[in-house]
């Protein structure tokens, strides 16, 4: 059944004629507004952001930023990824991610990483399992959610020269 499933799992870019479906998901699934400029780094970031759709139904999506290390390397935020309940577990907040990663080794970037809040044991859990690790813990990073507190996780990518 595995790789049935697999064909009702699509990604998309986001565009400026799809913008409003990343944004009703964001209000659905973080309890933060986000504001324009959110949306504009989404957008510039390109193959970086995607919607997952299950059966042609909007229900995931992940929006990356692309940074400039002082040494001139790239590596990318994870604004948000994020899967609506009843669609977790299939695959697809997976998907995403491997997208990213996969994206990020063919761009030569070597680092990735998220905030997640403290108590997200799921999402923490999430992220460990494709090798990312907690790197830090900011204090009061976000305002007006309890607990305010979060962690960096990073992956480092080792890059293969071919």
């Amino acid at each position: 059944m595995g790789a049935g499933r697999e064909m009702l799992i699509s990604l998309d870019n986001v565009r400026d004629k799809n913008m409003m479906q990343l944004k009703k998901i964001n209000t659905a699934l973080f309890p933060i507004r986000y504001n324009d400029k959110y949306y504009s780094d989404a957008l510039a970031s390109a193959d970086f952001t995607k919607l997952a759709y299950y059966s042609d139904i909007c229900v995931g999506s992940i929006a990356c930023r692309l940074e400039k290390k002082e040494d001139g390397a790239v590596c990318v935020y994870i604004m948000t990824l994020g899967v609506l309940a009843p669609y977790r577990g299939l695959g697809i907040g997976t998907k995403l991610l491997n997208h990213v990663l996969d994206l990020s080794t063919k761009q030569n970037s070597r680092e990735i990483y998220l905030h997640v809040q403290t108590s997200n044991e799921d999402a923490i859990n999430f992220y460990k399992k494709f090798g990312f690790e907690v790197t830090d813990t900011i204090k009061n990073y976000y305002i007006n959610i309890t607990p305010p507190d979060c962690y960096v996780l990073t992956k480092f990518i080792s890059q293969t020269k071919k």
